[in-house]
């Protein structure tokens, strides 16, 4: 009673002086196969480039540049993005400057302690910047935040 882990064992009438060990039929595989593995790892790395342009906030703004180091963050943000236009955006959505505090009311989920960073181009008027801030700290919201990019050397 054997067994035979490579299969075709000893059937009907072959040459069976011929065969040498191993030799007609493959038997175990003792290495890994890294095929797969690869096939798997660029599918993520296709998928993670597709998906990071998307991560960013959308509305182009020429952001300020400062020696400041990034903040730790653990939840996403709410942003409001005053372009050099004047327009004000809510994450993405534009709105109107008086819609501010109602729409934040609407999306804050940790009520008055929610983090909003409010991004003003460098070509948008101070004052439209200071206006917006102003409604938000006026609605009782205090975790408000100016982001700027970080100062490039030359």
């Amino acid at each position: 009673m054997g067994m035979s882990a490579g299969g075709g064992g000893g059937g009907g009438g072959g040459r069976r002086g011929s065969r040498r060990r191993g030799g007609g039929k493959r038997g175990l595989v003792s290495e890994i196969n890294v095929t797969p593995l690869v096939d798997v790892m660029l599918v993520l790395l296709i998928i993670f480039m597709v998906a990071a342009p998307m991560m960013t906030v959308g509305v182009p703004i020429d952001l300020p540049e400062t020696k400041a180091s990034a903040m730790n963050s653990d939840t996403q943000p709410i942003t409001i993005s005053v372009n050099a236009k004047g327009e004000v955006f809510l994450q993405e959505t534009p709105i109107a400057v008086d819609e501010v505090v109602a729409k934040l009311q609407a999306i804050a989920t940790t009520g008055y302690n929610e983090r909003i960073y409010v991004r003003g181009d460098t070509a948008t008027a101070y004052g439209t910047v200071m206006k917006v801030m102003a409604l938000i700290s006026s609605a009782g919201y205090k975790n408000i935040g100016l982001v700027t990019a970080p100062q490039q050397d030359k």
